[in-house]
């Protein structure tokens, strides 16, 4: 049993380095759309961990952990992407090391084999 509680611990502990590792790079990022990367991808796997390692501190509650971790996976990362479109869509701009803006260029079309051969 102690393992389980030492395991579970250490699990928290490292959801917790990477959640204070998501709000460093909220604070470093140049750009909202950055920010926004670096605050989801880093806090979506620290509250996982966190969630996982309590799970596994405390079996009974594993079950009710396993389901928010489930519900953080789903709805972080939908949450990101509408707030990032919302603020393109509201003309925020890139830092100016930006490479590209693949939301402002147009689309194309996919080519198809039929043109390809008749190239």
């Amino acid at each position: 049993m102690a393992v389980l509680q030492i395991l579970g611990a250490l699990l928290t502990l490292i959801g917790a380095v990477f959640m204070l590792l998501a709000s460093v790079g909220l604070i470093r990022m140049p750009d909202p759309y950055n920010r926004i990367q670096a605050g989801t991808k880093a806090s979506t796997l620290g509250v996982v961990l966190a969630l996982l390692g309590l799970g596994i501190y405390e079996p009974g509650w594993f079950p009710k952990a396993a389901v928010i971790a489930l519900f953080v996976l789903l709805t972080n990362p939908v949450s990101s992407h509408a707030l990032a479109r919302a603020a393109h869509s509201a003309g925020v701009p890139l830092t100016p090391d930006s490479v590209g803006d693949a939301l402002s260029e147009p689309a194309k079309a996919p080519e198809t084999a039929t043109e390809e051969s008749q190239a």
